[in-house]
């Protein structure tokens, strides 16, 4: 069973058992929750006839004793305060409780106290306290989530909310998994180290029973690693098309807000990308712009005869027929319109900013030495008028992580250039990346150039040429799948936590990235899992990240350390 199963499987037993009308409650992060996994006929179906929000079930007065509430919360001090003032004065019929997360006992003493009218009829946990946007994908929509960046000693509350609901999420998807895991973290990495060290904390001490499962033959494994550890994964163009939407438009729970583009219609202008609702996107997610186009086309083709064989309605039967068949093909032109116009849009965007010319310079850097043709090639495009800033910057930044310690003239020569053609370029971006996420700073081998065995995968090839010079990277993490499963993972770089030990290959691997994911690594996960039975690998996050995210954490940062003068 993977992860939306699981979510829905929750969502359904909390619905499924309250027979009659029902509203549904949810505080502004389960409604993401919920949304990625749980369609609004989904929600018609068992009964639900009113979503509302927690701010909006607080502010109203108006009685609703028709309906029976379900409730669906995180565990936080401020949601439970909140519902104290709901139950003081009950809107609906019967309150049903369910939160996403481990309740404290204060927390339950608080909600039986201000119960006086008995209208709970049950307060349970469902452990959903992440976003499940694909199947091996989970996300916490972090909102803070530069804090990884900082020392402790800048924002210590701010830092340990941080900490706090990474350990939650972790800790809620393996009660879903019903595992408990052996915890491994980065060694370089001072806040991957706290965020394991708390989450073990959790599952062997604090809360040790809760986590007690029948043991597996073959134990399960978190390993909590930090984003800085491979900088260059966010900071590329994407060419498969989950990502490549993510990159130039933003995908945000599995939904795409199309609304500040001229072109698109109406009905249109906010999408669902989902791996479980649309059958064409499931099959189309990984693949290439080159092949989507042709498979879009194909679908296109497919549409419009569809539609001649609906205009030659000649009998009663084909009249019956149709009107029969009339919601599938309304679904059929919905999904055409909405991937047409997906597709559309990036093709222009590609176009505006010549992104196949800065891509193409990106892989390179990326992937191949050679530090003179590549200062030559970033010149270049950084004199080029059509292409913006935001590439600009992000080529410095590439070219910086990959020629940090050869070439610091030439360094600077790009640094002043690109003050000079960006004019909102923050002056010290790229130090304070190479800061943060330079070569002293990393353990894994980012560019394949430290370990023998990568230096020889890259030489072959090279040797053997690639098939699309656009998707040539591989993400770091493809590396550490590898080394999960053939036990090459060193413990000198990833540590255990206490006195826990693998026992032979894990069966399950959550791997947890400080500071997000990208769709690039979800797709090296998905595919390693389609290729090998035998271990599944979970991917999640504090948040997904495209470069611009990516980019606005690095500046939040550096604001942030500039005025308080620590780093």
């Amino acid at each position: 069973m993977v992860l939306i199963p699981l979510v829905r499987d929750y969502i359904d037993r909390m619905l499924h058992d309250i027979p009659g009308m029902k509203v549904l409650v949810l505080d502004p992060q389960t409604v993401g929750m919920v949304s990625v996994v749980y369609s609004q006929s989904d929600l018609l179906r068992k009964e639900v006839f009113l979503v509302e929000t927690m701010d909006n079930a607080s502010n109203s007065r108006e009685s609703m004793a028709h309906l029976k509430a379900v409730y669906f919360l995180r565990p936080s001090a401020d949601n439970v305060q909140k519902l104290r003032r709901h139950l003081a004065m009950p809107r609906f019929a019967e309150y049903h409780l369910f939160f996403s997360n481990i309740l404290k006992i204060p927390q339950i003493q608080i909600l039986a106290d201000s119960d006086e009218q008995e209208v709970v009829q049950q307060v349970q946990e469902f452990y959903a306290d992440f976003c499940a946007i694909d199947p091996y994908h989970f996300t916490l929509n972090i909102q803070n989530n530069h804090m990884y960046m900082l020392p402790t000693v800048v924002d210590p509350p701010g830092l340990q909310s941080f900490c706090d609901r990474a350990v939650d999420g972790i800790a809620s998807v393996f009660l879903a998994l019903k595992r408990r895991p052996v915890i491994r973290y980065q060694r370089t990495s001072d806040v991957a180290k706290r965020i394991a060290q708390e989450t073990a904390r959790l599952m062997y001490e604090q809360e040790s029973g809760l986590f007690d499962f029948r043991r597996t033959e073959n134990s399960s494994l978190l390993l909590v690693i930090d984003r800085r550890d491979d900088p260059v994964t966010p900071l590329l163009n994407q060419w498969t098309y989950q990502a490549m939407v993510h990159e130039l438009i933003g995908i945000m729970n599995n939904k795409v807000d199309l609304r500040g583009f001229a072109n698109v219609p109406k009905d249109q202008q906010e999408v669902v990308l989902s791996s479980i609702q649309d059958d064409f996107f499931r099959a189309n997610m990984f693949e290439n712009f080159g092949d989507l186009g042709m498979n879009i086309k194909r679908m296109v083709d497919d549409f419009q005869h569809l539609s001649k064989s609906s205009l030659n309605l000649q009998s009663i039967g084909d009249m019956a027929k149709f009107v029969s068949n009339y919601p599938e093909y309304r679904k059929a032109h919905g999904n055409v319109t909405k991937h047409v116009a997906l597709v559309s849009e990036m093709s222009r965007i590609v176009e505006e900013r010549k992104l196949m010319l800065v891509s193409q310079t990106e892989q390179e850097l990326a992937c191949t030495s050679g530090q003179a043709a590549a200062f030559e090639a970033v010149t270049s495009l950084l004199n080029n008028e059509s292409v913006s800033d935001i590439d600009r910057l992000r080529l410095v930044m590439l070219y910086a992580l990959r020629y940090e310690k050869e070439s610091s003239v030439q360094l600077m020569q790009l640094f002043n250039k690109l003050a000079s053609r960006s004019a909102k370029y923050k002056s010290g971006l790229v130090q304070f990346l190479l800061k943060q996420a330079g070569i002293d700073k990393r353990t894994g081998d980012l560019y394949g150039n430290r370990d023998l065995l990568n230096i020889a995968r890259n030489m072959a090839r090279g040797l053997k040429g690639v098939e699309n010079v656009y998707t040539q990277h591989q993400p770091l993490l493809s590396q550490t799948l590898e080394g999960i499963v053939k036990g090459r993972l060193r413990d000198a770089d990833y540590p255990l936590v206490g006195n826990h030990f693998q026992q032979g290959r894990p069966q399950d691997v959550v791997i947890f990235i400080v500071g997000g994911t990208t769709y690039e690594e979800a797709r090296s996960v998905a595919l390693y899992n389609a290729a090998n039975p035998g271990v599944r690998f979970f991917l999640g996050g504090s948040v997904v990240l495209n470069s611009k995210r990516f980019i606005e954490d690095l500046g939040e940062a550096q604001r942030i350390s500039k005025s308080s003068a620590i780093i």
